[in-house]
């Protein structure tokens, strides 16, 4: 049996995932979006970023997300700013599919995260992705319009948000784009932790 397909990501109250500029990835706006995430221990381990972290209910759904995902889908643009940031050990552990339209040989990494660059669009990309996971779900990992794309396609099963209590005031929107007409959203749980507000929701044709 098939799982979920789904996106997860941290949130301003005003909407925003990540700033405008791939430069301004691991600034300061970027790092109060997921001050929450990074002193958990399960990413921290993830990681290698040393012992200790928090442990609780955000560390529990940071350790579910990972754990339910058996690949992930991105955009280049993601991946182009993740290739020099992420540390030599990717953290996804999993196949990662990649959206371009450059030919590129997959991308071993060390500890189980192979890049592979898919040239013939979003549903060739989720069906590769599917096939690798097996029955675990697959995450379309962003960027912004990565996620709309495969929202207005119909594809996304469902999404979890971590709202997060900062004010980005410009960048790039979550739902920018989205076809709202054909898209209606089911609540099917909301939890606030000491640091943020998780919401997930299961999408549905309208």
């Amino acid at each position: 049996m098939a799982g979920k397909v789904f996106f997860s990501v941290s949130m301003s109250l005003d909407g925003f995932i990540a700033p405008e500029s791939p430069e301004d990835l691991m600034g300061q706006q970027w790092m109060e979006l997921h001050q929450w995430l990074f002193p958990q221990r399960y990413l921290r381990e993830r990681l290698k970023l040393g012992e200790g972290g928090e442990e609780g209910r955000d560390n529990d759904i940071v350790r579910e997300t990972f754990e339910r995902t058996g690949a992930s889908v991105m955009g280049k643009r993601m991946f182009d700013a993740g290739e020099h940031a992420w540390p030599e050990e990717a953290p996804f552990h999993t196949p990662v599919f990649v959206l371009t339209h450059e030919k590129r040989d997959p991308w071993e990494r060390p500890g189980g995260t192979t890049f592979h660059f898919v040239n013939d669009g979003i549903e060739s990309a989720l069906g590769q992705a599917r096939e690798a996971a097996g029955d675990r779900d697959v995450r379309i990992a962003g960027g912004g319009a990565t996620i709309v794309e495969y929202v207005n396609a119909g594809l996304i099963d469902e999404f979890s948000i971590a709202l997060s209590p900062v004010l980005f005031g410009s960048g790039i929107r979550l739902f920018e784009g989205v076809d709202a007409g054909r898209v209606a959203l089911v609540p099917v749980h909301s939890e606030p932790s000491p640091r943020v507000t998780h919401l997930t929701y299961a999408v549905r044709k309208r």
